[in-house]
């Protein structure tokens, strides 16, 4: 009895996950169009830039290609719209774009107040400042009283006002709504200091006039998880998008990689089949293939490759895998299973 029991109730689910992933708007529309519409930065050197030729590349741009690559076996089938902090939020509620792959960080006012639901951490991050090297500020408490420019829309302001608050310093906020424009203020020496998330500090100084002038402080004064973001009410869309991250962190921690992927589809290891499609249900589940893992590996890679090429050390950021390392590398990049 307990056994037809637990038959009916897994075939219940199954049946009622595959109701769900039918009944998705947003992914019956991104198929009809033939294309993913992503909304990223207006150019982050490793999250979200365009070259000279308008192609964009960085970890966010991964995101919408390991997407696109989950549904049409293409990376490239995606169309980008670059928006500002300011107008982010209400360009994704708005229906301008499909996700928000836009180096944003999770915070409850964004998640349970605006409309949108945020479907993984991609990058772990803090909030820095950079100085000029010659100015004799060695910490960020050597900033008592200083002007400091930073980019309207987002969480520094409310940072900076928490942390010099909390140790009495006094300070000025310059705002500008465009990275670019606070940057330049920056180096045009407006302001004393520059803050954003330290890995846009590592992107910004290679966009100073002598990237060599400036130093990034050692203290990190926030908890800054950055993540894609889609819109409140399609569950479905929301699962997808989240399973598809987590598919790249499980292939690199089970050692899958854009390299080996078609030579894995022949791994004895359950875990390795499951996430690859050969055995299980699973890509149906979220209205996919089942090979919509091995899809999103092949054509763009594993959260480790991702990483390396854009941020990493084969970067020109050059930034440590730190907090981002797998959480049995003493990191914080854990994935659920997928079974």
């Amino acid at each position: 009895m307990k056994t037809a029991i637990i038959a009916v109730t897994l075939t219940a689910a199954a049946a009622l996950g595959g109701v769900a992933a039918a009944e998705s708007a947003t992914l019956k529309e991104v198929k009809a169009r033939g294309y993913l519409k992503c909304g990223v930065s207006d150019g982050l050197t490793g999250f979200s830039n365009p070259d000279s030729q308008g192609n964009w590349s960085g970890i966010d741009v991964d995101v919408c290609r390991a997407v696109a690559a989950a549904i049409f076996d293409d990376p490239n089938a995606v169309r980008y719209t670059s928006t500002t902090a300011k107008e982010r939020f209400t360009a994704l509620t708005k229906g301008e774009f499909d996700i928000l792959s836009r180096n944003t960080t999770i915070t409850m006012q964004r998640d349970a107040g605006l409309g949108m639901e945020f479907t993984g951490v991609t990058y772990y991050d803090g909030q820095g400042f950079i100085v000029k090297t010659d100015s004799g500020v060695a910490s960020v408490n050597d900033l008592n009283g200083a002007t400091v420019c930073t980019q309207t829309g987002t969480t520094t302001e409310l940072n900076v006002a928490d942390y010099f608050g909390a140790h009495g310093m006094t300070y000025q906020i310059l705002a500008f709504e465009k990275e670019s424009e606070a940057l330049s203020a920056y180096d045009s020496g407006r302001c004393d200091t520059y803050t954003t998330d330290q890995s846009g500090l590592f992107a910004a100084k290679l966009e100073l006039a002598d990237a060599n002038a400036h130093t990034i402080l050692p203290e990190i004064i926030s908890k800054e998880p950055l993540g894609p973001a889609v819109r409140q009410g399609d569950d479905a869309w929301e699962d997808l998008v989240r399973w598809t991250f987590y598919a790249m962190v499980n292939a690199e921690e089970m050692g899958v990689t854009s390299q080996n992927v078609d030579e894995m589809l022949k791994s004895p290891s359950p875990e390795i089949r499951r996430l690859l499609g050969v055995e299980g249900d699973f890509g149906t589940q979220i209205g996919l293939t089942n090979d919509w893992a091995v899809r999103v590996i092949r054509k763009v890679g594993n959260y480790g490759e991702i990483f390396e090429r854009n941020v990493g050390m084969g970067s020109q950021l050059k930034i440590p895998r730190g907090k981002n390392a797998l959480w049995n590398q003493g990191g914080l990049q854990y994935a659920p299973p997928i079974h």
